[in-house]
C-alpha cells in the first residue's frame, strides 16, 4: 500500500485554531463538566460537533441560536450575514429541556461518557418542522432523509457557543481522521497550493479515478479525496469497508499527487443547499477547487419516483454563490466505458459509439447474487473488500420484524416461522418475542411512550447484531409507533435484510380474541395507554408485506412471508413447496368464515 503521509501527532489533540480550549485550560474544563448537567449526543450530533470544534464549520461558533437558525433557514445567511446554508441545531426532548435556562453551561457527552465539550446556553427554542423541510429540503415528503430526521427528531433545539475539550474517541482509521489545521499543514509541507476536493460516500470504481485525474489536470491541482464517513444515506456501504476501498484506490495515483482525509460528516442529502454547504467546508480545508456533481448529495427520488432535485441544481446553486465560498467549481462530468478504446469517455468523446455502464443498483445485484462484475468497472482490490463485506443474500443474515395490535397474531407466526427456518438451516435463528423480551431484557420497564420505544430499540439493537452474525432475528413486538420502527429499520439494514411485516388483524378480531383479558382490563379503565383502546397504534405506512390472521391459518400466513424471503433471495426456492407445520404448542385456529 502506498504511503500516502504519516499520521500527525497533532490528531489526538488538535492544536488547530476551531473551538478548542486552550491545552492549559482543558483540564479545568473536564473538572468543571463533571458537576455540570448533561447530554448524550446522538451520532448525528457527534459528527456536528466534531467539525464544529475542529474548524470545519467556520464561521460557526457553536449551535445556532433562533436568530441565526431562522436566517439559515429563510435566506442561507448567518444574522450577520455570512454564507450558510444548512441548520446546524443540538435538538433534545422537552422534559430535558424543561431543566435548563438561558445562561446555563451543559457538558456534551460521548456515548461513553467522555465530555467532549461545554455548552454555553444562549437560547431554546422550538421550531416548525414544516417550514424547516420546505426551507431547507424543498418538499414534506418523508421518504426524504432530511427531512424525516427533521420530524422524528426531538422538538427542543438549543442554541450556545461551543468549548470543546477533546475529540472524540476513534480508534478506526485515525491516521486518515485529518481536520482543517493538518489538512493545510500537509499541504504546506508537500508545497501544494492548488488543491481539489473530491467528496464521495460511496466505494470508488474506475469511472471515478479517471473522473478526479481529470479535474486535477483541469484545474492544474492535486487531489484532497474527502470522503464522507459519517451519517449518510440508509443503506450505504459501512464506512470501514469504504475505506478500505478508498486505501486500494490510492494505489492508481502518484503519492505525491493525492491525499487522503476522512470526514465525520452527519449528510442531510440536501442537494443544492448541501453541494453549498460541502464547498464551504471544503474552502475551510483550504481547497481552491471542488467537484460538484449532477445530483451532489441528492437523496433519489420521492414517494412518486421523482428525483427530489433537478439534474444541475447542485451546480448552478453552487456556482452562483462561487465568489462568496472563495473556491472554484470543477463540473462533473459522466463517463463510461467505451470497449473500442478501452477507455472511459464522454458521451461528445465518443463519437457516437455505444458507451457500457454498470449502474448502483446493477451492482448490488449481482452482489447480492454472488454474480461477476466486469473488469473494466471496477478495480480487482475494490471487488474483494465489497465481495467480503456483501456477501450474496443466501448467506446473509436478515431480521423479520412483526409488528400489530395485541392479540394479532404476531407470536403464533413467529413461532411457525422459527421452525420452518430452522428445518431449512444453515442460519442460526433466534425469536425474540415480545413477552419474552419483556420478560428478561426489559423488566424493569413501563409501557410510557418513552419505555415502549426503549423496548422496542433494544429488540432492533439485538436482531441488528444477530443479523450482523449472518443470522436470523425473528422479531415479534406490538411496537405501535413508526419512529421507533424506523429506527429499528436503520439499525438493521445497515448489516442485511430487513422485512417489516405488519400483522393487520383488525381491533375487533384482537378484542375478541383477548387471550390474556387485557383488553377488557382495558375496557374497565384498570389499564391506562393500552395500543388500540386509549393509547395509538401507528399503522406501517410501507411495510414489506401486510398479512391477516383472521382469515388464513399461520401456516398461511407464514407462508407468504417465506415466499417473499424467497423471492428476494434470502432463502432458496424449495423444488417442491409444503405449508409450514404448527408446532405442537401452537393448535391450528380455524378459519372465520
Amino acid at each position: 500500500m502506498t504511503a500516502i503521509f504519516q499520521p500527525a501527532p497533532s490528531t489526538a489533540t488538535p492544536s488547530a485554531p476551531g473551538l478548542y480550549a486552550p491545552p492549559d485550560a482543558r483540564d479545568a474544563l473536564r473538572g468543571e463538566a463533571r458537576s455540570l448537567p448533561s447530554w448524550t449526543l446522538t451520532p448525528r450530533q457527534l459528527c456536528d460537533l466534531e467539525l464544529l470544534s475542529n474548524g470545519a464549520f467556520a464561521p460557526l461558533e457553536g449551535f445556532l441560536d433562533s436568530a441565526d437558525y431562522r436566517s439559515v433557514i429563510e435566506d442561507m445567511r448567518l444574522a450577520d450575514g455570512a454564507l450558510w446554508p444548512m441548520p446546524i441545531t443540538l435538538d433534545v426532548p422537552v422534559d430535558v429541556a424543561a431543566e435548563w435556562v438561558p445562561g446555563d453551561r451543559i457538558a456534551l457527552r460521548h456515548p461513553e461518557g467522555v465530555a467532549l465539550a461545554i455548552l454555553e446556553l444562549s437560547d431554546l427554542f422550538e421550531p416548525d418542522p414544516a417550514r424547516e423541510a420546505l426551507a431547507v429540503f424543498g418538499t414534506l415528503d418523508r421518504s426524504h432523509p432530511g427531512v424525516d430526521a427533521i420530524f422524528t427528531g426531538h422538538p427542543v433545539r438549543l442554541g450556545g457557543r461551543v468549548q470543546a475539550i477533546e475529540p472524540s474517541p476513534h480508534r478506526a482509521f485515525a491516521d486518515r481522521r485529518l481536520g482543517p489545521a493538518e489538512v493545510r499543514d500537509l499541504a504546506h509541507q508537500r508545497g501544494w497550493e492548488r488543491i481539489v476536493a473530491f467528496q464521495t460516500r460511496n466505494p470508488l470504481h474506475r469511472a471515478h479515478v479517471e473522473l478526479i485525474r481529470r479535474a486535477a489536470r483541469r484545474a492544474d491541482a492535486q487531489i484532497l479525496l474527502h470522503p464522507v464517513i459519517g451519517v449518510t444515506k440508509p443503506g450505504d456501504v459501512d464506512a470501514a469497508t469504504r475505506v478500505r476501498c478508498y486505501e486500494a484506490v490510492l494505489e492508481q495515483f502518484d503519492a505525491d499527487q493525492i491525499a487522503l482525509a476522512l470526514l465525520p460528516l452527519a449528510m442531510r442529502m440536501g442537494g443544492p443547499r448541501e453541494a453549498l454547504w460541502h464547498a464551504l467546508i471544503r474552502r475551510n480545508f483550504g481547497c481552491t477547487h471542488f467537484i460538484v456533481g449532477r445530483d451532489h448529495a441528492g437523496p433519489g427520488t420521492d414517494a412518486d419516483g421523482l428525483p427530489f432535485y433537478g439534474p444541475y441544481a447542485a451546480q448552478e446553486l453552487v456556482r452562483k454563490h462561487q465568489e462568496d465560498i472563495g473556491l472554484e467549481i470543477v463540473d462533473f462530468e459522466e463517463l463510461a466505458y467505451d470497449p473500442k478504446t478501452d477507455a472511459y469517455l464522454t458521451a461528445a468523446e465518443s463519437e457516437g459509439r455505444p458507451l457500457e455502464r454498470l449502474s448502483g443498483t446493477e451492482l448490488r445485484r449481482r452482489l447480492d447474487r454472488g454474480d461477476d462484475v466486469p473488469t473494466w468497472f471496477s478495480f480487482p482490490a475494490v471487488l474483494d473488500e465489497l465481495r467480503r463485506r456483501h456477501r450474496p443474500r443466501a448467506r446473509r443474515g436478515f431480521t423479520v420484524f412483526l409488528t400489530g395490535l395485541s392479540g394479532a397474531g404476531k407470536s403464533t407466526v413467529a413461532h411457525v416461522l422459527l421452525e420452518e427456518l430452522e428445518r431449512r438451516g444453515p442460519r442460526s435463528v433466534t425469536l425474540l418475542d415480545g413477552d419474552l423480551v419483556r420478560q428478561h431484557l426489559s423488566s424493569e420497564l413501563g409501557f410510557s411512550r418513552e419505555h415502549r420505544d426503549l423496548n422496542v430499540t433494544r429488540i432492533g439493537f439485538v436482531a441488528s447484531e444477530i443479523t450482523k452474525a449472518g443470522g436470523i432475528a425473528l422479531c415479534a413486538p406490538i411496537a405501535p409507533y413508526a419512529a421507533a420502527r424506523a429506527e429499528v429499520r436503520r439499525a438493521v439494514e445497515s448489516h442485511g435484510g430487513f422485512f417489516e411485516v405488519h400483522v393487520a388483524t383488525p381491533l375487533e378480531v384482537c378484542e375478541g380474541r383477548d387471550p390474556k383479558g387485557l383488553y377488557a382490563r382495558a375496557r374497565a379503565g384498570e389499564i391506562r395507554g393500552f395500543t388500540g383502546i386509549d393509547d395509538p397504534y401507528e399503522v406501517p405506512e410501507t411495510p414489506e408485506l401486510h398479512i391477516q390472521t383472521h382469515d388464513r391459518s399461520p401456516a398461511e400466513s407464514a407462508a407468504v412471508i417465506l415466499e417473499r424471503l424467497e423471492s428476494d433471495g434470502y432463502l432458496p426456492r424449495l423444488e417442491t413447496r409444503r405449508s409450514p407445520k404448527l408446532p405442537p404448542s401452537l393448535p391450528r385456529r380455524p378459519k372465520t368464515q
